[in-house]
């Protein structure tokens, strides 16, 4: 059980990861599409568009900023990879249902033995009942014992 926590936590924290990664990318994306400046990329396609310089980052700080966000995707990539390779080899598809055979086995025992006890339970509440019938009955009379 102990062992299922940990690989739960290891499932949880590769959640977290993969959700920080996410929010790397967006914000990768956002900066890239708000802080770049147009520039024709063909001499068939003309910029149409042109924003004002303080909308945008001088070439070597947007390049600087490009590789310093590249750098972060990477490193929690690595982090995801490293996480990723620590989680168990899943368990053998017979193995797992032979598992789940067995627990399903020990509920129904258990479940038998359970029946079994409120039996007993009921029996001897109804075997105490009749016995407190029995005395209250005969007050003054000598007492009988029931089995």
């Amino acid at each position: 059980m102990l062992q299922e926590l940990s690989h739960m936590d290891r499932i949880t924290q590769l959640q977290d990861e993969i959700q920080r990664l996410l929010t790397i990318m967006s914000s990768t994306i956002t900066y890239l599409t708000a802080r770049s400046t147009f520039l024709q990329v063909s001499e068939r396609i003309p910029i149409t568009k042109i924003r004002n310089p303080d909308k945008y980052d001088a070439p070597e700080l947007f390049e600087a900023n490009m590789n310093e966000l590249v750098q972060d995707l990477i490193v929690k990539a690595k982090q995801i990879e490293y996480l990723i390779q620590s989680l168990p080899v899943p368990e053998p598809e017979q193995q797992q249902a032979n598992r789940l055979q067995a627990l399903e086995q020990q509920t129904q025992d258990a479940n038998e033995e359970y029946i079994q006890a409120v039996d007993r339970a009921k029996n001897l509440h109804r075997k105490i009942s009749e016995f407190l019938r029995t005395m209250l009955d005969n007050a003054d009379g000598p007492v009988e014992s029931i089995r």
